[in-house]
């Protein structure tokens, strides 16, 4: 990848909330529009994902699913250029929260929530809503390279209010979460459905194997953290809100029931059934709103690349490429 993706998305945040939003989203669309025409490897690959997850549609409706999600996917890309130039009524405007009651007592209490999430919708919105509305945010970010795109989305998210802790580079990045984790109150959304670092577990997901993170499984059993499956989804506005939002998209988060197991369900069992159970509650979000499932990279596992992903095990070289590029949005 060169320095100049870089400077692009540096340009892109300092002058995107400067422009009409009519005029971002129409340059969105058209990027969309013209990536799911050419039928790149992301879309392919988007495509193959969702046909997994909706296996019912026809080669025509597939593609017009793949359409949606492209739209929805460079949408991300527009809001997160602009979303500095949000007011606060704007961006609570933009934000509507269900299930609150799953994770309130936790905050009340003085506690921090492990929220599972998956690549929907536009999690940066939905952090920037949570650190405003409920309690400080922190989350993790895959390091990109070159170093300066990783500061760019860096830099960004902090201007939001969230504290990121980088993937790699910067110590024992578990033992990091676990100290939050025993602080509180605060909320630690972890984007879980793919697995990073080659150490994650195999889950059912749409009747196929996939790879997952292990990590907000995990943390919830090594500190007693409540684990909430998390979905973000886009929906249209209208009438008052559309006007107070100041555009005609916005996002519902989901805070789904709790995930646990049983007393009799051994400890060295616990975080694979936890991640099951939070995967499940996750992929009955993905089917309900699919084109809204960000997931551009491989999952499943019978489409990883052994050498690839041996290369990760021995611990290779981070996203360079249209890899980085993809991962970008979704760290």
């Amino acid at each position: 990848m060169s320095i100049d993706v870089a400077r692009a998305y540096h340009l892109a945040w300092r002058v995107g909330h400067r422009l009409p939003g009519v005029l971002v989203r129409a340059a969105t669309t058209l990027g969309a529009d013209v990536a799911w025409w050419r039928r790149g490897s992301g879309v392919r690959r988007l495509e193959a994902n969702l046909a997994r997850v909706r296996p019912e549609l026809d080669e025509r409706a597939l593609r017009r699913l793949s359409r949606a999600g492209m739209r929805s996917y460079m949408r991300y890309f527009g809001e997160a250029f602009t979303l500095r130039g949000l007011s606060a009524d704007q961006l609570a405007a933009r934000v509507r929260a269900e299930g609150l009651e799953h994770l309130q007592p936790d905050l009340d209490a003085g506690r921090q929530v492990v929220l599972a999430l998956g690549h929907l919708g536009n999690w940066d919105l939905a952090g920037a809503w949570a650190t405003a509305h409920l309690a400080p945010v922190t989350t993790v970010a895959e390091r990109l390279q070159p170093e300066e795109l990783f500061q760019e989305f860096l830099a960004f998210r902090e201007s939001l209010g969230l504290r990121i802790i980088p993937l790699t580079g910067a110590g024992d990045v578990f033992r990091q979460l676990v100290r939050v984790a025993r602080t509180g109150p605060g909320l630690l959304p972890l984007l879980a459905d793919r697995d990073l670092t080659a150490k994650g577990l195999e889950v059912d997901l749409f009747g196929h194997r996939a790879r997952v993170a292990a990590g907000p499984a995990a943390l919830a059993v090594m500190t007693g953290a409540t684990l909430v499956p998390t979905s973000v989804t886009y929906e249209r506005l209208r009438r008052a809100r559309r006007r107070a939002a100041g555009g005609p998209w916005g996002v519902v988060i989901r805070f789904c029931a709790p995930v646990t197991v049983g007393d009799d369900v051994p400890r060295a069992g616990r975080v694979q059934a936890l991640t099951q159970a939070w995967v499940d509650a996750l992929a009955a979000q993905i089917h309900a709103h699919p084109q809204d499932w960000h997931m551009l990279q491989r999952v499943f596992v019978v489409d990883l690349d052994p050498a690839r992903d041996a290369a990760r095990r021995a611990g290779g070289a981070p996203p360079t490429g249209d890899d980085a590029l993809e991962v970008g949005s979704t760290t």
